[in-house]
């Protein structure tokens, strides 16, 4: 492949980035992240995925979000990833291991699918509850219906980690401004010291959940793998679904089976949007810019 080659692809409302640190020619820091996401075949991308070397998986991956902080784990980017190996002949098995800073995850490649348009499930690992592990400033076990009071208002609130911290907060209704109004004050609250992302959920039955999201770092978006997974943890951990779920999301639908021990597998699709190179003039500014 030659330099500075990168895929864009889309996971369920999340497009992000994809490029390989043996094949580019430019330094990966904040601001080039930020440029990244919002200029060339970027513009609108949830973030940047980066291929690193791993010597306890298969592969190394880096994961960041469009402010250029780094995530730990993202279900809607771990899919598109793994998607992006499997097409482009990095690996020829449907199943592998992908190292990211939240942990070792494994990927199983559904074939039956075009390269354009393919099922990916991928396993999240364990949910943590531990307060310490997630982390809250509560000193308990577990943070499961904690009081979180905001402006005079009191927020039920529910955590756990899924490889980044989650907050979940169920409704009887979902409402879409709710979440852009206190997404953010919830997220830099000083009860989160890592800051935290935020999931309002309306529960459906007991097989089906809807959510709208707030990610820390990135505010509202489409849809998130990772708070899907953390919303069905919570959920399952409450008694209110089984080990089968499907969350709904404005960006689509995910499929989710928790098992007893708390280990998360997660099924999807991932569309590519599109391949090539960037451009010439995107890179000279970066390197003038960000020198």
């Amino acid at each position: 492949m030659r330099m500075n080659f990168f895929v864009k692809s889309h996971g369920l409302g999340n497009e992000y980035i994809v490029l390989d640190e043996d094949n580019i020619d430019f330094d990966i820091n904040t601001n080039s992240i930020i440029r990244l996401c919002n200029v060339n075949y970027g513009i609108g991308s949830d973030g940047l995925l980066l291929k690193v070397k791993s010597d306890k998986a298969d592969f190394g991956l880096k994961i960041f979000n469009p402010d250029g902080s780094e995530a730990e784990k993202s279900g809607n980017g771990l899919r598109i990833f793994c998607k992006y190996l499997f097409d482009y002949g990095f690996t020829n098995s449907i199943k592998f291991t992908v190292e990211t800073s939240g942990g070792i995850i494994t990927a199983i490649i559904d074939e039956t699918k075009n390269e354009k348009a393919r099922i990916v499930t991928v396993e999240m690992g364990k949910a943590i509850f531990d307060s310490v592990t997630i982390p809250t400033t509560f000193k308990t076990d577990e943070v499961i219906d904690k009081i979180l009071t905001i402006n005079n208002i009191d927020f039920k609130i529910n955590c756990v980690s899924v490889g980044n911290p989650h907050c979940v907060i169920i409704k009887d209704k979902l409402d879409i401004d709710e979440i852009k109004k206190y997404g953010s004050l919830i997220e830099n609250h000083p009860m989160f010291p890592n800051r935290i992302n935020v999931q309002f959920v309306k529960i459906i039955d007991n097989q089906n959940a809807e959510i709208l999201i707030w990610e820390r770092g990135a505010g509202f978006t489409l849809a998130s793998g990772s708070s899907s997974s953390a919303v069905a943890c919570i959920l399952k951990k409450k008694g209110l679904i089984d080990n089968n779920v499907t969350i709904k999301m404005i960006g689509g639908n995910l499929k989710l089976k928790i098992n007893d021990n708390w280990e998360i597998t997660m099924t999807g699709e991932v569309r590519q949007i599109c391949d090539g190179y960037l451009n010439q003039e995107l890179i000279d500014d970066l390197e003038k810019t960000y020198a």
